[in-house]
């Protein structure tokens, strides 16, 4: 019986992408003992507004509990602080600190580092093509479904 070639299906090749991309970027920070899931936490505090748990959830598509894990982890390291809400004390939010910013400088050059190894291997012109065409079918299907 004949099986199905798995880059037939769009769900496979993102997947397969997001994998090479992870795995890329989490060489690219290594060195700072970062986590992907860390850094895409961080890039979203670092406009210093703070947010609540669940609006940063969605933010870095993350699900509660790994978020808080990687929260409890942001803390020790000094990267991040949570206070209360001060509309809401059972609200919880997440800031940057100092050093947390300071952490955002140094991967942010690693990160575009990472960048530019895909802009050689794609172009710049596909490679601003294949994240039009994601945005795209993200913001699409969100409407959609």
């Amino acid at each position: 019986m004949p099986r199905p070639d798995l880059n037939n299906y769009l769900s496979y090749l993102l997947a397969s992408a997001n994998r090479t991309m992870s795995m890329g970027l989490g060489k690219a920070i290594a060195a700072e003992k970062m986590t992907e899931q860390h850094w895409r936490i961080l890039q979203v505090l670092s406009d210093e507004n703070g947010r609540a748990m669940g609006e940063l959830a969605e933010l870095v598509l993350m699900n509660h509990p790994a978020l808080t894990k990687n929260i409890d982890k942001l803390v020790s390291r000094g990267l991040v602080l949570r206070n209360t809400s001060p509309d809401d004390s059972r609200k919880v939010l997440v800031f940057i600190s100092n050093t947390g910013l300071a952490m955002v400088q140094r991967l942010t050059a690693q990160v575009d580092a990472h960048h530019q190894s895909i802009h050689k291997v794609l172009g710049v012109r596909k490679t601003e093509q294949l994240k039009k065409l994601l945005d795209d079918f993200v913001r699409d299907s969100a409407t959609h479904n």
